[in-house]
């Protein structure tokens, strides 16, 4: 009896998850194929009269300037990530390979650094950057993403130390250099965790808009976050294409979720027992 109860009320907890996560998408999908009129005369839940009224989206994309904003998105995205699997695999490498004075101290600076809420440093992280001269440029943001975060750092370290070290060993005793042994051993073999920090921080970085908000406030400089926020101007009582929009920036993200959860699952897992 207890066992049933408690299956019960497993699918029953399950169940009003997932209506949590999908009413609102649904309301929002459904709300972006309505007029102006009808959005104002219906409630959210209510169905659109034609589900064929992509006007909305037409409006959003072009007026928007949504196009701009995926470019602006991608070039960020991809010399942010390749900097952060960069920094973070040479220094997992480091940290997992080598033993050196302050090993632990290292690792606890990363942990003091996540622990510290930004927004206390964005003062003087913005002094920096205007001092670099890169505000106002993509190069602001490329900067203050591409650095590791302990989450990434940690899943890199832990896949480090499933590789055995007598490869290590096998590499050097065939002349292979530190440099060598990282390029052509340890890197080919991080490929899972790559791929794990690549799809998490990636979606943490096309989502995020202050930082682009705060140091590229140019129009030409809009991705895909701060592209949407500037709907709340022209379209302020429109809101139906700004779901229109909102389904647009969510669509991409949706899909690569879908495509390579199994990647993200696997890589915690198998960090997690390795």
């Amino acid at each position: 009896m207890r066992t049933a109860a408690a299956r019960t009320g497993k699918y029953v907890s399950l169940v009003v998850a997932c209506l949590f996560a999908l009413v609102p998408i649904a309301v929002i999908v459904t709300s972006s194929l309505k007029t102006d009129a009808e959005f104002a005369s219906t409630g959210p839940l209510t169905m659109p009269r034609s589900w064929t009224n992509f006007g909305n989206y037409v409006t959003a994309f072009t007026d928007g300037h949504m196009l701009r904003g995926f470019a602006n998105t991608a070039i960020i995205l991809v010399i942010s990530l390749a900097g952060t699997i960069l920094i973070g695999t040479t220094a997992a490498y480091a940290i997992d390979r080598f033993d050196f004075r302050g090993k632990k101290v290292v690792l606890g600076l990363f942990l003091v650094a996540t622990l510290v809420p930004g927004v206390t440093t964005q003062v003087a992280t913005f002094k920096v950057v205007d001092t670099l001269g890169l505000f106002d440029t993509r190069w602001s943001a490329v900067v203050l993403f591409m650095g590791t975060d302990i989450i990434s750092l940690y899943i890199f370290i832990q896949f480090m130390r499933s590789i055995p070290k007598d490869l290590d060993e096998a590499a050097t005793i065939d002349g292979a250099n530190h440099f060598t042994i990282y390029r052509k051993v340890i890197l080919p073999l991080l490929k899972p965790a790559i791929a794990t920090v690549v799809i998490v921080k990636g979606i943490a970085i096309y989502n995020e808009f202050y930082i682009p908000f705060l140091y590229m406030p140019s129009d030409r400089l809009g991705v895909i976050s701060t592209s949407l926020f500037r709907f709340k101007g022209p379209f302020g009582a429109h809101w139906e294409v700004i779901c229109a929009g909102v389904v647009i920036v969510l669509v991409p993200t949706l899909v690569l979720f879908l495509a390579l959860q199994r990647y993200i699952y696997n890589g915690f897992t198998t960090g997690a027992v390795k």
